[in-house]
């Protein structure tokens, strides 16, 4: 692969720095054997934007970004910051990336390895082998809807306002991206809303409904009001294959989902602009889907594989990479199967290892592979 590849990489805040340093690791190691190579640069965002340039996202990092071929995203937010007013937050940096950049399409994949079945706090018999991808729709809805804001009325109470917005185009595109990964998984989608009591997921329901019939009839569709999903994710999620939602149904079925697999710390996602007819190019985040973990933060103690699996997803929808991010994703399970843990993942018995000693493990395991 030409080493032109642009790579922007934005550690963040927390544990964001220890294990983007792991998969930095794994960078040269793919560089060196694999011959994998990127123009990779690295940049300010959240907090730590916020104590070197006084905003958690610079028109810099924007720019940086924009020039990207994709972007590799720790995480942001900490108890230091939690005083400033909400326009100024370290979360600021991680939204305003998803607005400037336009991704719309935000993919949670929802993976029990073998090796981690009895982590979930669900049954092994529910959990084992579930393999599921949430699809959330990222830059509509009620998040960026207006009118929103607090207001005080006339008898001095005030009044909190969100509204709940999107229009056709938005949903047929996300409809779109829901079809087409179906398509190479179990062909199964269920695109889920609140037809029942909301006319915005009425009209979800019903632009979603004609995508499949005029496009892509050949995908099993099914539709299911949200809080019915949440309570099947719990009962019988293998049922699913690929869930389309809306932001804040897609929001919080992704993080229902994630704990199906015992920890947040195991997770990766990957942000998807449009693609551009002319080159073929979209923009795309990568992040693991955990926070910043400031209780942890430069202890050594957190986990790096969402961090490591996230680079494996911008190998794989980025630059078509397959083989790379399965060799990276065969390593991850191999290391765990061997039962090398963190403390979040830790089982009775075995000594949780350091950040940086899960990151010689999957070194190691590279290497071993690539013989």
């Amino acid at each position: 692969m030409p080493s032109n590849k642009k790579l922007l990489v934005l550690p963040g805040d927390g544990i964001g720095p220890e294990i983007m340093g792991q998969v930095r690791r794994i960078v040269d190691w793919m560089d060196k054997r694999r011959h994998v190579s990127f123009d990779i640069s690295e940049g300010l965002v959240g907090g730590a934007s916020i104590d070197a340039r006084g905003t958690p996202l610079t028109d810099e990092t924007i720019a940086d970004a924009l020039a990207a071929d994709a972007v590799l995203f720790g995480s942001v937010g900490g108890p230091q910051w939690d005083t400033l007013p909400f326009d100024m937050r370290p979360e600021r940096g991680i939204l305003g990336l998803r607005k400037e950049l336009q991704l719309f399409a935000n993919l949670r994949p929802a993976k029990v390895f073998d090796a981690l079945v009895d982590a979930s706090t669900l049954k092994p018999e529910i959990v084992r082998g579930l393999d599921i991808m949430i699809l959330r729709e990222l830059t509509g809805g009620i998040y960026f809807g207006e009118p929103r804001g607090i207001e005080t009325l006339p008898d001095g109470t005030r009044r909190g306002i969100n509204t709940q917005v999107y229009t056709t185009p938005e949903i047929e595109r996300i409809a779109r991206v829901a079809f087409e990964l179906a398509g190479k998984r179990q062909r199964r989608v269920c695109s889920v809303e609140k037809a029942n009591v909301m006319e915005s997921g009425q009209m979800w329901r019903e632009d979603v409904q004609r995508i499949h019939d005029t496009e892509f009839p050949d995908i099993e569709l099914s539709h299911m009001y949200a809080d019915n999903c949440a309570m099947q994710l719990v009962r019988a999620p293998q049922q699913f294959d690929v869930i389309v939602s809306d932001n804040l149904f897609g929001d919080i079925l992704s993080d229902c989902a994630a704990m199906l697999t015992g920890s947040l710390g195991m997770l990766p996602s990957a942000s998807l602009g449009a693609v551009d007819p002319d080159t073929g190019r979209r923009h795309a985040l990568y992040e693991p889907i955990h926070g910043s973990a400031p209780d942890i933060a430069g202890q050594g103690k957190a986990n790096p594989l969402a961090q490591v699996m996230s680079y494996a997803m911008l190998l794989r929808y980025s630059f078509d990479m397959g083989e790379d991010a399965d060799l990276i994703e065969q390593a991850v399970e191999n290391v765990l199967s061997a039962g090398v843990r963190t403390a979040d993942i830790i089982s009775a018995g075995i000594k949780p290892v350091s950040t940086e000693q899960m990151g010689d493990a999957l070194l190691a395991e590279l290497d071993k592979l690539a013989a």
